[in-house]
């Protein structure tokens, strides 16, 4: 296993990266990157264990549903990094499973991969969200064919790929990039039906960074969440790069052209889920908090709104939970959690989310955006006008109070806020890809007798009469005796 300093010297690794109109030689030393890069070296530092045959948790394969829950409650004190390479790998694995009686080279490639990366303790990200140009258009008729990551060369050792991956958190401060089609290629778009392992530093690979850190110069009690937890989002370029053939894991086979993308959902999405019980907790704790203060807590609408965020913060974990107890099982005895429960709690989380958020802003009030910084209460000449202004009550003077607001804000309204809103809707496919998923998995075929049995009408379209009306319950449904 590695430290957080041997992590750290793993990332000066002769990577091509950019950010903010710059290129950056050492994205340990770069403002913008150096917090979420010092975030994963701790989690590494975290883990860490001597010894040649030891691994981090996050190599685990769970076997059970007790295993599946204990390890989704472990990755919610995880890095992202961490966190990624967590379902990076358990992909993988399902990828490698569904596919082993068609192709059992590309099953062994997968499995010797996650091997590989066990013993390398590397983290890994997802490449799935394709640059796609005019979306209308499929990958093969676009006026730019690298508009979707395509095969652009083959030879005996491996392929040359070309195109860009967007949307890719923490790729700055990865090792390697998990890319995969978007979606299902039909026949005639075989090159770019590409999975592939591509470690950040090969030739020809471009990291150009989006950053969501707060300035340096900035107090970080204005910004109480986001200067802790950082995310980069990379849009990744691959310039002809060669990938080996032990890295390729598909390589134009348009059967398992979604495979990877539909195993990957499943394991991000319920991730995410997992990432959402707490987030949406955390969001009836900052109202009942802000609530609080601000005295308006016996409030009949507050106490409403309340009640509402605490109903959408259930049904999450209701689901969660589901989707854990209902895990299934593959071949080799590997527990994946169910993928009607998973998706349909992904899709509540996510449409919900800016209802709850509106109810947060409505109960704490327009101070979340005005509250001066708490630098003004140390000055002289503004503390006593905050102190006196910014209280409300006793036990709540300025500084508790105008620490919610800068955390509310922070959380829900600032930079890291209106990233978190954008990416509870689309981190891992946006609200109808878990609709089609959901619709998928649906019980339909039961849902459509049920519907019979209370119009009277058998399977074939017969309109039932005496005794056959009889619903289970001893009574015709009509009324009739």
């Amino acid at each position: 296993m590695l430290t957080g300093d041997q992590y750290l010297q793993s990332l000066r690794d002769g990577r091509r990266v950019f950010v903010n109109g710059h290129a950056v030689p050492d994205v340990t030393a770069e403002p913008l990157l150096r917090g979420p890069a010092l975030a994963a070296a701790l989690g590494y530092d975290r883990h860490y264990r001597p010894g040649d045959d030891v691994h981090g948790p996050y190599f685990f394969i769970p076997t059970s549903v007790d295993e599946l829950r204990e390890s989704q409650e472990r990755q919610l004190h995880w890095d992202f990094p961490t966190i990624s390479t967590s379902a990076s790998l358990l992909m993988v694995l399902t990828a490698a499973s569904r596919m082993r009686a068609q192709h059992p080279e590309y099953a062994e490639r997968a499995l010797a991969y996650f091997e590989d990366s066990k013993r390398r303790d590397i983290r890994i990200v997802q490449g799935i969200t394709d640059a796609k140009g005019n979306r209308a258009l499929s990958p093969g008729k676009q006026d730019d064919p690298d508009l979707y990551v395509r095969i652009v060369d083959r030879s005996a050792d491996g392929v040359v790929i070309r195109g860009a991956k967007m949307h890719i958190s923490s790729a700055a401060v990865s090792h390697d990039v998990m890319v995969m089609p978007t979606k299902r290629m039909k026949p005639g778009e075989e090159d770019w039906s590409i999975a592939a392992a591509v470690p950040l530093n090969a030739p020809g690979v471009r990291v150009i960074n989006a950053s969501f850190a707060p300035r340096p110069d900035l107090d970080p009690d204005f910004y109480p969440y986001s200067s802790r937890h950082v995310m980069t989002e990379g849009l990744i370029v691959f310039d002809d790069v060669f990938v080996p053939n032990e890295r390729v894991f598909l390589a134009g086979e348009l059967e398992h052209s979604a495979t990877f993308v539909h195993s990957l959902g499943l394991w991000e999405r319920l991730g995410s889920v997992g990432s959402y019980v707490r987030l949406a907790d955390t969001l009836v704790g900052l109202a009942q908090l802000v609530a609080e203060a601000n005295g308006l807590q016996k409030i009949p609408h507050i106490k409403d709104k309340i009640a509402e965020m605490i109903t959408y913060a259930t049904l999450i974990r209701a689901a969660f939970e589901a989707a854990m107890s209902h895990a299934t099982f593959t071949p080799e005895g590997w527990a994946s959690p169910d993928e009607l429960f998973t998706n349909a709690a992904k899709y509540h989380a996510a449409a919900e989310f800016s209802t709850m958020v509106r109810n947060l802003h409505d109960i704490a009030g327009g101070s979340v955006l005005t509250a001066p910084s708490l630098r003004d209460l140390q000055n002289p000449e503004t503390a006593a006008d905050l102190r006196k202004y910014m209280r409300t009550m006793e036990g709540v003077d300025a500084d508790y109070r105008m620490r919610l607001f800068h955390t509310i804000r922070d959380f829900t309204a600032d930079s890291y806020g209106g990233w978190k809103h954008v990416t509870v809707i689309q981190a891992g496919g946006g609200l109808y890809a878990q609709k089609v998923v959901v619709t998928a998995h649906f019980d339909m075929e039961n849902a459509k007798a049920l519907a019979r049995e209370t119009a009277g009408i058998s399977a074939s379209g017969e309109v039932l009469s005496g005794l056959e009306r009889l619903g289970p319950h001893g009574y015709d449904p009509s009324g009739a005796v």
